[in-house]
């Protein structure tokens, strides 16, 4: 194994034996004195399957036979969770078909970050993880089910979910995906549009028939955003079948996949090797999964719901674990916004299959995790196909990347680290991704501009007021002061200001996500500016430095000036279009550096012993 990827699994494991076990406790006393229906009263029963046919109530109230809980984040407003309508009915029938039984026990809400992208609904975004959370707890709440299928991909729901579940670690639990919509106009074409636009360049008429182009069909949006990593993160961490993350949802694969999903699952059945859920999010397969968000170019969101999933499991994971794996962890995928490629093209050269030997080969993936298939990683290894009985099988090692400008092998990767860094100073602890930024832009050292909102920050650009070497500041953005936002309205305009020759970065307690693109961006900056970190001592005309290549980002301020200064009065939280509704969670909120959930009070064995 490489050292550094031993190293940081083995810290890991050590600084987490507190609050692991305190975890594992807790998962194990759950199975015991709360076992699956075991528990229910002749009443409880009864209500729980009333709207079943009489051979489910007998499958059922026999206490024998599998009974899954089927968690939905089906609606037919995102793109990528429209095909998901039919899966449920699918899923019983396969259960049926085994012996068993499977109920939808929740609906979980999916909201669209592409839909409320630069709109208020965005300040809802983040805390909408933490919602599809409690409803994915409501859900399995009623203790009638054996195991788990959870149905969605896209950005906070995955997440969510997974972070629901994990309170019921005693449970085997299972991801199922539909898959990327087919590939339509170019990303480089989409973001040269967005940013004529931004410039006046192009109409609103051309940019909204770029825009349908580029989102036209049922599936995932084929950039390499937090949705696809998602699918990365699910098939690393062991909880998605591998190679099933970017098939078409058409894909004759798919109902096969389903089927072979809900197989592990069902107790009893000849092919069920599905382990509790908390065996198999452990140190090691956390760690497995931040490497392929790395070998990737991965959503900075996950530097949120990576820390918020690990934590909810009794792990520590922190960004400097990230940080120290990506220098040792090489960059192999170029897909948007790292590079022209979409995730269609990812898929067609080799796919995560490729990436898992590459990963292997190197040293790079801890061999000791468990996964629906059983134990460790081969079949992560191989591609799915079709048997000729009509079954799934994972035969063929993938060896070689059809394309090496989208997926390269280890040895030309092109970088050789993964581009996710951490950066601290005397304006506090952020992360940046830097795979999309080009070597010469990621030192910028410049005067900055403070912003407290997006809309301010194009009106100075409209005015030519930031035609110059600058550091632009957009603050209380935290998750405490309007839930966090993801701040991509910003783009355009940055990267023209970029283009025109200017030294450009941002500094930002806010979010960009999966398209962090080429204009360096310290994000998710901690303590927030509401809570008076030093983002919020910054004023007009500062001289800030963000020196990713050192790790560094800092205000060049006198020191006693600095003391002294006081911080910014926070902008009154905007109540409109449900925002009101979420103000005890702006309240109790954790920090970013935690993974901003208002959760945290769940991981206190993290740091001291509970078993309450």
């Amino acid at each position: 194994m490489h050292p550094v990827v031993e190293q940081v699994t083995e810290s890991l494991r050590q600084r987490s034996q507190r609050g692991r076990q305190a975890y594992l406790d807790r998962c194990s006393r759950t199975r015991d004195e709360q076992p699956p229906k075991k528990r229910l009263s002749c009443g409880n029963l009864a209500h729980g399957y009333a709207a079943c046919s009489e051979d489910e109530k007998k499958l059922i109230g026999g206490m024998e036979a599998s009974n899954l809980g089927i968690i939905s984040a089906y609606n037919d407003m995102l793109s990528a969770h429209q095909p998901l309508a039919e899966y449920p009915d699918v899923i019983k029938r396969v259960a049926r078909e085994l012996g068993g039984t499977a109920q939808v026990a929740s609906g979980v809400p999916a909201m669209c970050d592409g839909v409320t992208q630069g709109q208020p609904g965005m300040d809802l975004s983040l805390f909408s993880r933490d919602v599809v959370a409690m409803s994915t707890a409501v859900g399995l709440s009623h203790n009638l089910f054996d195991a788990v299928v959870c149905l969605g991909i896209c950005d906070k729901i995955v997440p969510g979910m997974l972070l629901g579940a994990l309170q019921f670690g005693h449970l085997p639990v299972g991801f199922i995906g539909s898959g990327p919509m087919a590939s339509g106009i170019s990303n480089k074409t989409k973001a040269d549009v967005r940013q004529r636009h931004a410039q006046g360049k192009a109409d609103t008429a051309q940019l909204l028939a770029v825009e349908s182009a580029s989102y036209h069909s049922p599936g995932t949006c084929t950039f390499y955003g937090t949705a696809n990593s998602n699918q990365v993160l699910m098939e690393m961490l062991g909880l998605q079948l591998p190679g099933s993350s970017f098939l078409h949802p058409n894909d004759p694969l798919r109902p096969v996949l389903v089927h072979r999903t809900v197989q592990a699952l069902m107790n009893g059945n000849a092919e069920s090797v599905a382990r509790p859920l908390c065996e198999v999010v452990t140190e090691a397969s956390l760690v497995n999964a931040v490497v392929a968000l790395l070998a990737t170019g991965g959503s900075t969101n996950h530097t949120l719901h990576l820390v918020a999933i690990a934590r909810s499991a009794g792990i520590d994971l922190t960004w400097q674990d990230m940080d120290t794996l990506s220098s040792a962890v090489p960059l192999l995928a170029r897909v948007y916004p790292n590079g022209s490629a979409d995730i269609n093209d990812f898929q067609d050269a080799g796919g995560m299959a490729f990436l898992v030997g590459e990963l292997r080969t190197g040293g790079l993936l801890n061999e000791d995790v468990v996964n629906l298939l059983g134990v460790g990683l081969d079949p992560y290894a191989r591609a799915p196909a079709m048997s000729s009985s009509g079954t799934v099988e994972w035969r063929e090692s993938v060896t070689e990347s059809t394309r090496v400008d989208v997926l390269a092998p280890l040895g030309r990767p092109f970088s050789a680290e993964g581009g996710l860094r951490s950066l601290s100073g005397n304006l506090g602890e952020s992360v940046i991704k830097v795979s999309a930024v080009a070597e010469e832009h990621r030192v910028v050292k410049a005067p900055c501009r403070v912003f407290h909102s997006q809309d301010a920050l194009k009106e100075a650009f409209d005015a030519g007021e930031l035609e110059r070497d600058v550091v632009v500041v957009v603050r209380f953005q935290g998750p405490a002061a309007n839930g966090m936002p993801e701040l991509h309205k910003m783009t355009p305009y940055l990267g023209v200001l970029q283009d025109k020759g200017f030294r450009v970065a941002l500094v930002t307690d806010g979010r960009m996500s999966g398209a962090s693109g080429k204009v360096p961006a310290a994000i998710h900056m901690t303590p927030e500016a509401i809570h008076e970190g030093g983002i919020a001592r910054l004023q007009d005309g500062d001289m800030v430095e963000l020196d990713a290549e050192r790790g560094r980002l800092s205000a060049y301020v006198a020191a006693d000036i600095w003391a002294a200064r006081p911080a910014a009065t926070p902008p009154e939280p905007e109540c409109t279009l449900g925002r009101k509704l979420f103000e005890n969670f702006r309240r109790c909120v954790g920090p970013a550096i935690l993974g901003a959930s208002v959760f945290d009070a769940i991981s206190e064995d993290l740091t001291e012993d509970s078993s309450r």
